[in-house]
């Protein structure tokens, strides 16, 4: 870890970050001046003012996407701040590219009240085809990303949703691997944050606003899911739950089981964990169903190492890292996630495009086994993949 860190500043450093903006047209003389500039420019902006929606065929607004985040909530880091946070956004607008063919840009923020994040993406949204929220706090997150959904662009928390496609995913096919039946899991899920709560709605094909949950129509789910915080398993009319929680408390863990994860372990096909480092132990996983399937998320040390889950017992084991077989990392979806709102002109991101996304990366996996139930990012045709199937739901 520590020669990659090192390598890693020296990259940084060398390169003042990791992406530019780089001109797609020659100015080399007068009259490429007057093309691009004036007085050339002013047929484009006449048209477009006639037609806003012309800035998608005459500017590069129809494949860019902001990444904005406020740095309040970075993986593995937690609340550092929009100048800290900005390597980050620089990534995922560097993978945005690399892998979905879509134009990124990093816009770190110097606030973390929810209104004024969505005063300021309200504002930039001509400048866009879509919005990429990252490391954004729960609940807020959650706010943030409702009060947008109306803006006319798509708005896409990858925390929430590019986790929750991608562990959809791995666990259909973690499923096949251990002889059960999809819609026979019960899962318990460790974390109540943001990528906690977006997959127990995925896994349980639930469609949420603020306290309302319900089913989509024609999706597959499991059986039931039992999210864990740090006070305990979510359930209706517990203490101190926000109104998101309330809501997937209303209609998740069907038992109505109380207590630790611990308690309520015991049976559970599947434990998902989406929190911090050692927050599953040994004993949790040894009183598990059969064949246990563990996913141990937490970046960059996972709530359990692969190695001790397996000794435990766990049948297929799954990690937030690069280093171990079956890496579950959002970087499989929202290149694809982009590249559909690219190519199809969304406006909108549905639940019933989210789960395509999902089954079409499950897809790709033809014969699962216990070391590869999920491709890796450079999978070929990843994202078009996932972009062609979302198409098809628009």
């Amino acid at each position: 870890m520590l020669k990659i860190n090192e390598r890693s500043l020296a990259l940084h450093k060398k390169h003042q970050g990791k992406i530019a903006t780089v001109p797609i047209v020659p100015i080399k003389t007068k009259e490429d001046l007057s093309l691009a500039y004036t007085p050339g420019v002013a047929a484009a902006s006449s048209l477009i003012a006639k037609n806003p929606m012309l800035s998608y065929d005459y500017t590069w607004r129809g494949r860019a996407v902001a990444v904005v985040s406020d740095g309040s909530a970075v993986l593995g880091l937690g609340n550092i701040g929009p100048e800290a946070a900005l390597p980050v956004m620089e990534g995922k607008a560097l993978l945005l590219k690399e892998f979905g063919g879509v134009d990124g840009v990093p816009l770190v923020i110097n606030t973390q009240d929810a209104s004024e994040i969505v005063r300021f993406v309200t504002h930039i949204a001509p400048s866009f085809s879509g919005i990429l929220l990252e490391d954004i706090s729960a609940p807020r997150c959650f706010q943030i990303e409702e009060e947008l959904l109306g803006i006319g662009i798509p708005v896409f928390h990858d925390d929430q949703h590019g986790s929750a496609i991608a562990v959809r995913a791995a666990l259909k096919n973690a499923a096949k691997v251990v002889g059960k039946e999809y819609g026979n899991l019960r899962v318990v899920i460790v974390g109540a944050g943001a990528a906690g709560l977006a997959t127990a709605k995925m896994l349980l094909g639930l469609t949420c606003q603020s306290d309302f949950c319900e089913i989509i129509p024609g999706g597959l789910r499991v059986k039931d899911a039992i999210i864990v915080d740090r006070a305990g398993a979510l359930f209706p009319g517990r203490a101190d739950q926000n109104i998101y929680k309330q809501g997937l408390a209303s209609v998740s863990n069907i038992d109505r089981k109380s207590g630790t994860l611990a308690e309520v372990i015991q049976g559970a096909d599947a434990l998902i964990g989406v929190s911090g480092p050692n927050n599953i132990t040994p004993e949790n996983i040894r009183r598990m169903a059969p064949h246990p399937i563990v996913f141990a998320m937490a970046n960059p040390v996972p709530e359990i190492m692969p190695d001790e889950a397996r000794r435990a017992g766990a049948a297929v084991v799954a990690t937030g890292r690069s280093d171990v077989p079956n890496q579950i990392n959002n970087v499989l979806v929202f290149p694809g996630v982009f590249r559909a709102v690219k190519e199809g002109r969304l406006k909108t991101i549905t639940p019933e495009m989210k789960l395509a996304a999902s089954d079409a990366l499950a897809g790709l996996v033809t014969k699962p086994t216990e070391d590869h139930i999920i491709p890796d990012p450079f999978f070929p045709r990843l994202a078009e993949t996932i972009a062609h199937a979302m198409l098809k739901k628009a």
